[in-house]
Order: C-alpha cells, then sequence, then structure tokens
C-alpha cells in the first residue's frame, strides 16, 4: 500500500489537522517510509515462538479477594457533608 496525496488529505481530515499543500508531498513520503519499514516485519519468522504481554517472563502476583469494611470509618467519614453513626447522610434525591 502506497499513500498518495488524497490518502493524506483524507488522514488529515480525519485527525483535523490542518496540513498545508506543500508538505502534503513530504508527508505521503514519510508516511510510505514508516509503511515500508513495518512490511519489514513480514519476514521475520515467528513459528513456534509463544506471544507475550511484556518483556518479562514472569507471573501476576495476586492478592486474596477478601470483602471487607475498610476498618476505617472515621478516616472514610472525616470529609462526609453529614454522617449519622458511622453512615454518610445525604438528601433525598427519589421523590
Amino acid at each position: 500500500m502506497t499513500i498518495d496525496i488524497a490518502t493524506v488529505t483524507r488522514i488529515a481530515h480525519l485527525a483535523r489537522l490542518k496540513v498545508a499543500e506543500e508538505d502534503k508531498p513530504v508527508l505521503a513520503g514519510q508516511l510510505n517510509s514508516i509503511l515500508d519499514f513495518v512490511k519489514q516485519l513480514d519476514e521475520v519468522d515467528v513459528v513456534g515462538i509463544v506471544p507475550m504481554t511484556g518483556a518479562q517472563d514472569m507471573a501476576l502476583r495476586l492478592r486474596a479477594d477478601v470483602v471487607n469494611d475498610g476498618g476505617q470509618p472515621e478516616n472514610i467519614l472525616a470529609n462526609a457533608p453529614g454522617r449519622a453513626a458511622d453512615f454518610f447522610v445525604v438528601p433525598k434525591v427519589v421523590e
């Protein structure tokens, strides 16, 4: 696939970019260079290579999924506009 001036104009329109007419041939050449570089990746033999999610081979650390109340009602309610015991007080919104 090669990028011509019409394609550059369409890309600029979709990206909401203002590109001067004299800059479009330069931009087309740069975009074609990028596509040619990416096309080189098709030549890499990846048969038998396991896809990876990152550069390091490690397992994710998981914490126990434990439900709790936070144990800090005073800290949690410190900036509440209103409170009753350990609960938030809010105005009624449903009539």
